[in-house]
């Protein structure tokens, strides 16, 4: 529906760090005579924060600084508010005497609560509140069963999208076109990240390029080799993927461009990279429209009869994995890249988080937080969505019966070990024939290797054979119980 005419508007930026090709802010100056832009690091979820070293706030906080230069371009400027968002944005509204606030729209259940507060608290002042669709290509209602019911397997879901994507929803949003109605006044520079309480420097030496300019260098470079995109995406050792994730997350690129960049109006643009990169964006929304419709999977199974699912749930087994000491490889090595970077490939995920609920018994939510706390691209959706995936919890998920072999998973993705010896440097020196179950080396080339197993790198933490009996023991006991 086409908003009336406002006087003076504000557009409120919260995880699209972007000036161009963005749903609200085009809305808000095509329809506007004056408009402001604001972004608030909400207290409420900042303070909770466990670590000051936070990169997530760094990445942000980088962004925004790109972003308000890019808005003085322009003659405007950017407000920043350290604050409870849910009171700022009003109070903000009314200080600047605006008619409407934009924004585009969230999709977690704690920010449909925080919106909705700002909403009443606009609406108590005759302030319009303006939401649209910016983070996915479909949302909500859009695409649903012919019983007009949500899909809960991906497939179907895909093959809906496709068959409903025309260039309408993927065609960029012409801010420059409306770019004079853009309110000229300067700002308070942004405060220093030490004035939010937290620290910098976290993101030097990780190669990772926040803001515009770093989504966009990245996606020209995976254009360059996303014709190889599907042969390469499953080995973290080559640079087969697109890493655009954290870029995604916090919008300083747009879906709409990359997804315009695997579909040319009927077809994916030119190969299978192009269908399995388009497939990948399409299991995002996938997961944004799950979390939109079942919100229970917040903290609980999407599938009823594994919501009661007991794990033992040993602690020092539990801080073995995060610590990248559990014994396998490849599984080291990816919570170890993790620790370090704040980035996990996405095959690697899968076998970390199949490890910790099918080989060492420890509920999926446990290591749901963990990512959380860790990855500088957490996404609610896409997190809980690939934990329940690999916890056979899920929509969709991988059946229990299936369970990812840690030893065969390291031979197939990281066959000559270059991944394992990038992060697990104590076994550098093994040869290949080793690398990925290096208990099983003789007592003499151990030693000939500089290495004994068991003290400068830990024996295994369970034999995989056995933890699998005890895994399908567990579901299928649980099935019973459910009925």
């Amino acid at each position: 529906m086409q908003p009336k005419s406002f006087r003076r508007s504000l557009v409120w930026f919260r995880r699209d760090l972007r000036d161009f090709d963005h749903a609200a802010l085009f809305h808000a100056l095509k329809y506007s005579n004056e408009v402001f832009c604001a972004f608030v690091f909400d207290r409420e979820i900042l303070d909770p924060l466990p670590h000051p070293a936070d990169r997530r706030v760094e990445f942000i906080h980088a962004s925004l600084n790109e972003l308000q230069a890019a808005l003085r371009q322009r003659g405007s400027d950017l407000i920043v508010r350290h604050a409870v968002a849910r009171n700022a944005i009003p109070l903000l509204a009314k200080e600047l005497g605006v008619d409407a606030v934009f924004s585009n729209r969230d999709y977690e259940p704690a920010a449909i609560q925080r919106d909705r507060a700002v909403e009443q608290a606009l609406a108590d002042n005759g302030v319009s509140w303006l939401q649209y669709k910016d983070q996915v290509i479909f949302e909500q209602d859009e695409i649903l069963t012919q019983a007009g019911k949500p899909f809960s397997v991906f497939t179907p879901y895909k093959n809906a999208c496709l068959k409903q994507l025309t260039a309408f929803h993927v065609k960029p949003y012409p801010v420059d076109r409306y770019g004079g109605a853009l309110a000229q006044f300067r700002a308070p520079p942004l405060p220093a990240l030490t004035e939010l309480g937290f620290a910098g420097g976290t993101l030097a030496g990780l190669k990772i390029m926040p803001g515009m300019s770093g989504g966009k260098a990245l996606f020209d470079d995976f254009l360059s080799r996303i014709d190889q995109y599907r042969q390469a995406r499953d080995f973290p050792a080559v640079k087969g993927v697109s890493y655009l994730s954290v870029h995604l997350r916090f919008g300083t690129v747009s879906i709409r461009q990359l997804a315009r960049a695997a579909w040319d109006g009927s077809e994916p643009a030119a190969g299978p990279g192009h269908a399995c990169w388009l497939s990948e964006l399409i299991w995002r929304d996938f997961y944004q429209q799950i979390l939109w419709h079942f919100p229970h999977v917040v903290g609980h199974a999407f599938k009823q009869e594994y919501r009661r699912l007991e794990f033992p749930n040993d602690v020092h087994k539990f801080a073995a994995w995060c610590a990248g000491r559990t014994g396998y490889p490849l599984v080291d090595a990816a919570m170890r890249q993790l620790n370090h970077s704040g980035y996990m490939h996405n095959r690697l995920r899968m076998v970390a988080a199949s490890f910790l609920v099918k080989d060492l018994h420890i509920d999926w939510r446990w290591g749901e937080r963990y990512f959380a706390e860790r990855l500088i691209d957490f996404d609610l959706a896409a997190n809980n969505g690939g934990w329940q995936w690999a916890a056979s919890t899920g929509c969709d998920a991988q059946p229990y019966f299936r369970i990812f072999n840690p030893v065969t998973q390291s031979q197939k993705f990281d066959p000559h070990g270059r991944f394992i010896r990038r992060y697990v440097a104590e076994l550098a020196p093994l040869p290949d024939q080793y690398i990925h179950a290096p208990w099983l080396m003789p007592a003499l080339l151990q030693q000939q290797c500089g290495i004994e197993i068991g003290r400068d790198y830990p024996q295994p933490l369970v034999d995989h054979a056995a933890a699998r009996t005890v895994t399908l023991a567990l579901f299928d006991q649980q099935r019973t119980t459910a009925g």
